[in-house]
């Protein structure tokens, strides 16, 4: 039997994965069959076998990314700022974060949590009531479609609620994903579990998928450590979210899982999804990972859940008639204010438009200002007095600012443009975007550091210098004389000196040319920089280069 064409043509990354997609194709519809065990699982749980409230939330989030944030136009660099938890005083943030996404592969990442976790939590809820003696149809509360309904309802009212105490700006649909995790692990704590496990696994495929194989260099790099990354605030306070209601769901069941498979589930689910990941912000890119201390979190909030989802009725206090349950359900709630309260003093706080901006020439669109600036005091991080942090700290980069949207954010630092030469602003809101282009140009002087310029553009319109370096000195003396290269508003300048007297200042010559500056002939070739003088020729700077 001769394969197709279009099966002989691929590499063999692709027939391997193939094989392997078909085999598990194979294997799920084998579960899924409506005629075996798992199939009718699955019917006596959803309609017609189908996690139709999980599917509703996946279409709705990712709408909100595609045509919200603009997505449909660039998948990869959506429109963000307007849409992160900025604070109070601009509800359009608090209320939109807890939907939007970074970029493409958040989105992707908290979709498939979302397929996981929410059919978990689904299938917990269920479509049909599970009470001895209720009927699908016979009421509102017992009806599929109000159930399915209340499952989606739920979702959205945890969104908003992890948006509005949120710490910080932060964005994206996974405080809901481990709200749905937290409601799965009491209910079903073995199931969630293997969910876990197998989780890495999809996601390994997926991204075997989009990138078969990689190549890799030692080089700088200019991203957060992952555990920067995560809104660990946010993922607790969705977590305990759905813990508090998976147990008030237990409670009026009364079905309780086992204790050991709780705490275990709890603790694989916390190392898995970083919750042990406890850090502090030090200023310009700088983290701390308080590693012990947020492992022994991680076993505490464990034994916690397993309390509050196991514990017993038995009296504890008879003086002011608490029982054991009452305790350790009281003291979960109190955890989850704690976790949302903790974010109220930050969500409050004003910004503007912060030291050192004020005077700086900036692009304006709309209500917002793109500024470049270096050591100016981060307001985000400075803007409120933490005790036993030292949070007066510098910001150098890319900074946007929208006193009507209460903003204050470096979108990209310093090293970061001088790294990759040029950036992306995208701005926006709700029906209108726009970007602003950064981009750095400069000379690196032998033996000290780079002179450069910084300019701004919106989409369309004409560059306008941001910042300028201070000269720089070339270490080269040449004939009792020193260079220096200078950035200017047209290009960049070269000057000649003699201790404290200036002997000439010209513009750097194109290339291939050169010209006579304080009695010194300075040569540009293609990109260097070459000061000549007599049978002398030195090399005193070179043009950057980005990548």
């Amino acid at each position: 039997m001769q394969l197709p064409s279009f099966v002989t043509g691929l590499p063999w990354w692709q027939l391997g994965l193939l094989a392997s997609l078909v085999l598990a194709s194979l294997v799920v519809r084998r579960l899924a069959d409506p005629r075996g065990r798992w199939g009718l699982t699955l019917r006596r749980r959803f309609v017609m076998g189908v996690p139709w409230g999980t599917l509703v939330v996946v279409l709705g989030v990712l709408s909100f990314y595609l045509f919200v944030q603009g997505g449909i136009e660039r998948w990869r660099a959506p429109v963000v700022i307007p849409f992160r938890a900025w604070s109070y005083f601009y509800p359009l943030g608090v209320l939109s974060s807890g939907f939007a996404h970074g970029g493409a592969s958040h989105l992707t990442g908290n979709l498939l949590g979302t397929l996981a976790f929410g059919t978990l939590a689904e299938y917990a809820w269920g479509h049909f009531p599970r009470e001895r003696g209720s009927a699908a149809f016979s009421s509102l509360r017992t009806h599929p479609v109000a159930r399915v309904g209340a499952f989606v309802g739920v979702t959205f009212v945890v969104g908003l609620l992890t948006g509005v105490f949120s710490l910080g700006p932060v964005v994206g649909f996974s405080g809901v994903v481990f709200a749905y995790a937290g409601f799965a692990l009491v209910q079903l704590p073995v199931l969630t579990l293997v969910v876990v496990l197998g989780g890495g696994a999809l996601d390994l495929l997926y991204r075997a998928l989009q990138r078969p194989t990689i190549q890799s260099a030692t080089g700088p790099s200019f991203s957060s450590p992952w555990w920067a990354e995560v809104a660990i605030q946010g993922h607790a306070l969705g977590l305990f979210v759905g813990v508090i209601l998976g147990v008030q769901l237990l409670r009026r069941r009364d079905a309780f899982p086992n204790p050991l498979h709780l705490f275990v589930a709890v603790v694989a689910f916390g190392v898995d999804r970083g919750l042990w990941a406890v850090y502090g912000f030090l200023g310009n890119g700088r983290f701390e990972l308080y590693r012990a201390g947020g492992l022994a979190l991680l076993f505490v909030m464990a034994g916690l859940v397993t309390a509050a989802a196991t514990a017993s009725r038995e009296m504890l206090v008879s003086r002011i008639d608490l029982r054991s349950h009452e305790a350790a359900v009281g003291l979960t709630m109190a955890v989850l204010v704690a976790l949302s309260v903790v974010a109220v003093p930050y969500n409050l706080l004003a910004l503007g438009a912060g030291d050192g901006l004020a005077d700086r020439p900036a692009v304006e669109v709309r209500d917002y200002e793109v500024y470049y600036a270096e050591g100016v005091r981060d307001r985000l991080v400075s803007g409120i007095d933490v005790p036993g942090l030292d949070t007066n700290v510098s910001a150098s980069g890319v900074i946007v600012v929208s006193e009507e949207r209460n903003i204050w954010w470096t979108v990209y630092g310093k090293r970061e443009l001088a790294f990759a030469g040029n950036r992306y602003v995208r701005l926006g809101g709700v029906g209108w975007r726009e970007t602003v282009q950064a981009n750095r140009t400069g000379w690196s002087v032998v033996g000290n550091a780079s002179a450069y310029r910084i300019r701004l553009r919106p989409s369309g319109g004409e560059y306008l210098t941001a910042f300028r370096s201070e000269p720089v000195r070339a270490e080269p003396t040449i004939g009792g004389r020193n260079v220096s290269v200078f950035p200017a508003d047209d290009g960049f300048g070269v000057a000649v000196t003699r201790q404290n007297e200036t002997l000439g200042t010209a513009p750097l010559p194109a290339n291939a040319t050169a010209v006579n500056v304080g009695g010194l002939l300075v040569e540009n070739d293609e990109g260097r920089l070459f000061v000549i003088d007599g049978g002398t020729r030195v090399r005193v700077a070179q043009r950057e280069s980005y990548r």
